[in-house]
């Protein structure tokens, strides 16, 4: 039994809208699979890429290393990849990992992309009641 099984499904949706940060996933094949919060992405997509390439998602001049991820992953040199770029005066953290099943088969790539202007800011400390 796993953790998951004791959700449901309009749970487990709720939880991957509410997490902060902007996943997108992309199964072993390359096909774009799920991403959350749709309305609001940074980087907006159509539904219509749900079943398609990875590659339809990035702009051609990112396609291959968009390539070098997926063939790192796939191959297991690596289980992750990070930039950031600014964005207007946004700071946009882009990261990307290997899912793995227990075994360690690729099953795919997890996108996770967060605008971190305002946690940039951050200094000092809050203690979880001062809000």
């Amino acid at each position: 039994m796993t953790m998951i099984e004791n959700l449901s499904k309009e749970q487990l949706e709720g939880i991957l809208e509410a997490i902060p940060v902007e996943i997108s996933f992309v199964d072993e094949n390359g096909l774009v699979k799920f991403w959350n919060k749709h309305e609001t992405r940074i980087f907006k997509r159509p539904v219509s890429v749900i079943g398609k390439s990875v590659q339809n998602c990035h702009p051609k001049q990112s396609v291959d290393k968009v390539n070098q991820i997926l063939s790192d992953f796939k191959g297991g040199k690596r289980n992750s990849a990070e930039f950031w770029i600014n964005l207007g005066e946004r700071k946009v953290y882009i990261r990307y990992f290997a899912v793995r099943d227990k075994a360690g088969r690729y099953l795919g790539t997890l996108e996770a992309t967060q605008d971190i202007t305002k946690i940039k800011e951050i200094e000092g400390e809050r203690r979880l009641l001062e809000y």
